[in-house]
């Protein structure tokens, strides 16, 4: 098992709620007197405000990161991930969203007998799975680190094209050779490094 942890449940997200908002101003004269009953609008999106902008900016690069890595599948039900990954090896593994309202990710995985899904945590600007006290302050350093563990609960990633492109590839072996914090030094144009920037990690 990659954490001692509760499965996540095929919950639905709820209805987004509007209030009913006051006209904006056109001038002082034509301006309506508000009224106690009326509301401004209030649309309620799927994931909790962050009360940091340190946080928005994790969390912001982290996505940018995973839709560049092949295996954040977005969207996605309990049940559709875990049809996906039935027939894959053990250690397979995808990225997608959970579907709590108080949580980002969803790890889903191949385990030995079944497939099973684990709500990434975020709090604090750390990430965590749900069961363990490890904190990573990157969702990758997390994977990487389920991946080299001894139990070896994470192998693979499951990735939307089965074979990855050629630009890809070549973005993987580099970061693998020259790891991923010494990308500025490679003699590469600078048109590269953007490139291998955008995601760092020998995933």
């Amino acid at each position: 098992m990659v954490a001692h942890s509760s499965v996540e449940g095929n919950q639905g997200t709820e209805e987004p709620q509007a209030r009913t908002e006051a006209s904006p101003e056109v001038s002082q004269s034509q301006r309506p007197r508000p009224r106690p009953s009326q509301q401004t609008t209030a649309f309620q999106t799927h994931f909790r405000p962050f009360n940091y902008a340190r946080d928005f900016k994790t969390i912001a690069k982290t996505t940018s990161m995973l839709e560049e890595s092949g295996f954040y599948w977005g969207p996605m039900t309990v049940e559709e991930a875990h049809q996906r990954l039935k027939k894959e090896a053990v250690g397979t593994f995808l990225i997608r969203d959970s579907r709590q309202s108080d949580v980002f990710y969803t790890l889903s995985y191949k385990a030995q007998n079944d497939p099973v899904s684990v709500r990434i945590n975020f709090k604090n600007s750390k990430f965590s799975l749900t069961g363990s006290k490890q904190t990573f302050d990157c969702l990758f350093k997390l994977l990487e680190h389920y991946i080299s563990s001894p139990k070896k609960g994470l192998a693979k990633p499951l990735r939307k094209e089965p074979v990855p492109s050629l630009q890809q590839l070549c973005r993987t072996r580099i970061i693998q050779t020259c790891g991923g914090k010494d990308i500025d030094s490679i003699p590469v144009h600078p048109i590269l490094k953007d490139f291998l920037h955008a995601f760092p990690h020998p995933l």
